[in-house]
């Protein structure tokens, strides 16, 4: 198998290290966390200094950072990918960016004949562990078909967006904004439950078999109803992402009513002192008198 490399192994990019090399995927792997490559290094992985070097010779690279700013300095930066990069490789990208900035990288990666797959992901790091996130992919139908093998290898839930990088930010900011609507509205629900003298475990096992239920609202409220706000999914992400998601809106002409106030829930949250723990705290946030 051709040899991929990993630049940021946190939660996301941390269990898809894991995943192939349990697969007997030979991996590199960078972070600028030396904690995260040494764990990794101990299962078999090849650890790298940076993310030229990390890219240097792989077939594929993987982009598993937070953001568009780390994803350039990790492409283009002093030590940058790019710089090692040769014709014919590919990069994936999987961060939840905005679509220009997609668009931007993959330009730029062009001009080396490198390929870009825009592959944002979610599930969480558990399903990223086991191969069944989900991946939203957008690029030229040939470059899919080289990297398949590896593509599917993380996923067992791949959906072929379209041919154009860009397509993938723009659905992973539509399903994000849902995210962010179901579970401030979860946490709403259940501060009020709360506020009416209600359960909150017999109120949501009610939604859960109910026409109230969402996935994200279940996962986070079970957090919330046992006080546990160890981050899985910090309040900033989301924060990130629903910006990200009435920004791409308005690109495109559409303002909905829904996003704008998730977006500013998430913000409040984090200017409250909330911004570090699991995205649950939405509760802590609506739960306070």
């Amino acid at each position: 198998m051709r040899r991929v490399a990993i630049a940021g192994v946190g939660n996301m990019g941390g269990a898809m290290a894991r995943r192939l090399l349990e697969l007997r995927w030979p991996v590199n792997v960078f972070d600028i966390d030396a904690s995260k490559v040494a764990a990794l290094q101990a299962l078999g992985a090849t650890p790298r200094g940076d993310a030229a070097q990390v890219a240097a010779g792989c077939g594929v690279l993987i982009v598993c950072v937070v953001d568009a700013a780390q994803t350039e300095d990790v492409l283009f930066g002093p030590a940058g990918a790019a710089r090692a990069m040769r014709a014919g490789q590919a990069v994936i990208l999987c961060p939840t960016i905005a679509p220009g900035d997609v668009e931007q990288f993959a330009r730029q990666l062009a001009e080396q004949e490198i390929a870009t797959i825009d592959a944002p992901m979610s599930g969480g790091p558990a399903r990223a562990r086991d191969g069944s996130m989900s991946l939203m992919v957008a690029c030229e139908d040939a470059v899919f078909e080289r990297q398949r093998v590896v593509i599917e290898a993380l996923s067992n839930k791949v959906f072929r967006i379209s041919g154009k990088p860009g397509d993938g930010a723009r659905t992973k900011l539509v399903n994000n904004l849902l995210a962010g609507i179901n579970l401030a509205g979860a946490a709403e629900a259940l501060a009020m439950a709360r506020r009416m003298g209600l359960d909150l475990a017999a109120t949501l096992d009610v939604i859960e078999q109910s026409s109230g239920q969402s996935w994200i609202g279940s996962d986070r409220m079970r957090r919330a109803i046992a006080d546990d706000y160890e981050p899985r999914a910090h309040v900033t992400l989301l924060q990130k992402d629903t910006r990200l998601a009435v920004e791409a809106a308005a690109a495109a002409g559409f303002e909905g009513p829904l996003g704008p106030a998730a977006r500013d829930l998430f913000a409040r949250a984090a200017v409250e002192g909330l911004a570090d723990l699991d995205d649950a705290a939405l509760f802590k946030l609506l739960d306070r008198p």
